[in-house]
């Protein structure tokens, strides 16, 4: 699982048929201080997300296919929900 904030949205003119009814959505990972960057990846929304949103996204297939109930879809990342607030404590 992956928090990140959506920063933006795909458009096709044709999809694959997983993929119909949903939004493809361009994700950025959220990170601590010290952590590895990594880039922007696209993902399917199955939660309503939208631009500016903070979302839980799962990044494994297997997962994803569950969380859409399809386990033969071709798809690698879910957005599985929306985060209303999130809190990081700091440690000493």
């Amino acid at each position: 699982m992956i928090i990140g904030k959506v920063t933006g949205t795909i458009v096709t003119t044709i999809s694959h048929a997983d993929y119909k009814n949903r939004k493809l959505l361009v994700v950025q990972p959220l990170l601590l201080p010290g952590d590895k960057t990594q880039g922007d990846f696209i993902a399917l929304d199955n939660s309503h997300a939208g631009v500016g949103d903070t979302v839980l996204v799962n990044r494994e297939g297997n997962g994803a296919r569950q969380a859409l109930g399809n386990p033969d879809a071709a798809v690698i990342s879910v957005i599985v929900g929306i985060i209303d607030s999130l809190t990081i404590p700091v440690l000493d």
